[in-house]
């Protein structure tokens, strides 16, 4: 008797990504799959100082997966975009560095995060930041009209990756620069487990191998790519088995920096 594997389509995926994410802001004390809040913050690099200037209700609900910052990418004045802004901690971050003579927008498709970040933009006082209903691979932005591109623990979530790296490499201006945080692993997924859209919202079986995330960001048009960091991320997971299936996945947390060519 043959199988087939079941396919998933994106429209659940998405789906059950606004679900897990709106759960992570409405509900922050709640105990995740993966870590969140001030101490995910911490551990994956953020100052502490960093950390303390942003309104707690952001911090909260933090839930990315490392510390793109850490490229050292943004400068006074420049035009930032935030993919996947979440409840706002990048953005307000991005926001300090840019100044008020620079721009921040943050991208998200969740409800209830952009209700939350909008929020904790407005109690930063940073009204040079905003944020904008959207997703990674329709990004609701005119072409090269960005200096830099951020995201943190998004891209994995994307089910066509090339085209959101098309979209990132688009909105650009020509020599804008990307700082993305994200996971990849050390060796492919089984196609029956890409076909749980729980599994995507936790993070890891959206996410690629290392070798084909670097292909596919370059294939955009990006060149100087380069990885500055690594981390095992779901080390801190309160979960035993998604512990368990990130070891034997190798799933790691990357920090990258590159440039529109």
């Amino acid at each position: 008797m043959s199988t087939t594997t079941p396919v998933l389509d994106d429209v659940s995926i998405l789906d059950a990504v606004r679900t897990m994410y709106d759960d992570v802001a409405t509900c922050p004390t709640k105990e995740f799959h993966f870590p969140t809040g001030r101490d995910a913050c911490l551990y994956v690099g953020y100052p502490e100082s960093e950390i303390d200037a942003l309104p707690a209700t952001a911090v909260e609900s933090f839930a990315g997966v490392g510390y793109p910052f850490l490229a050292g990418q943004i400068e006074s004045g420049d035009v930032v975009v935030d993919i996947g802004a979440g409840s706002g901690v990048d953005v307000l971050v991005a926001a300090h560095k840019t100044g008020s003579s620079g721009r921040v927008f943050g991208i998200d498709m969740t409800p209830a995060m952009i209700e939350k970040a909008t929020a904790n933009i407005r109690e930063a006082g940073t009204p040079h930041a905003e944020i904008i209903e959207g997703r990674a691979d329709e990004l609701p932005l005119d072409d090269a009209s960005t200096d830099i591109v951020t995201s943190n623990g998004v891209i994995n979530l994307v089910p066509d990756k090339a085209k959101a790296f098309r979209e990132i490499h688009r909105v650009l201006k020509p020599g804008g620069r990307v700082q993305i945080a994200d996971i990849v692993l050390s060796k492919p997924v089984a196609a029956g487990s890409k076909a749980n859209p729980q599994l995507w919202a936790e993070c890891i079986v959206g996410a690629v191998p290392e070798e084909d995330y670097l292909l596919l960001i370059r294939e955009a048009g990006f060149s100087d790519v380069s990885i500055i960091d690594r981390l095992d991320y779901f080390a801190r997971s309160s979960n035993e088995s998604t512990r368990k299936s990130a070891k034997g996945l190798g799933a790691h947390t990357i920090v990258l920096s590159g440039r529109k060519a």
